[in-house]
């Protein structure tokens, strides 16, 4: 298993719809709005490297309102 934070940027004021559309996505074990530079905050678990390249592309980044997302593989 490869866990991993999406750190996320939206369009502004678009947070809540954002987070409505990742409570939906299976493997997404936790999400949280944040103040500052980054909107919100989901920690996912997959099979390897290779389905977490494919999750971002065809899961989160397709999402009405995401800007940016950053990708933190988790190291344990």
């Amino acid at each position: 298993m490869v866990g991993a934070y999406i750190l996320i940027t939206t369009r502004s004021g678009a947070e809540k719809d954002v987070l409505e559309s990742l409570r939906k996505i299976k493997s997404i074990v936790n999400f949280t709005i944040l103040y500052g530079e980054y909107d919100i905050l989901a920690k996912i678990m997959l099979k390897d490297i290779t389905e977490l390249n494919d999750y971002l592309l065809t899961n989160i980044r397709p999402i009405q309102g995401i800007e940016k997302t950053t990708t933190l593989i988790i190291a344990t």
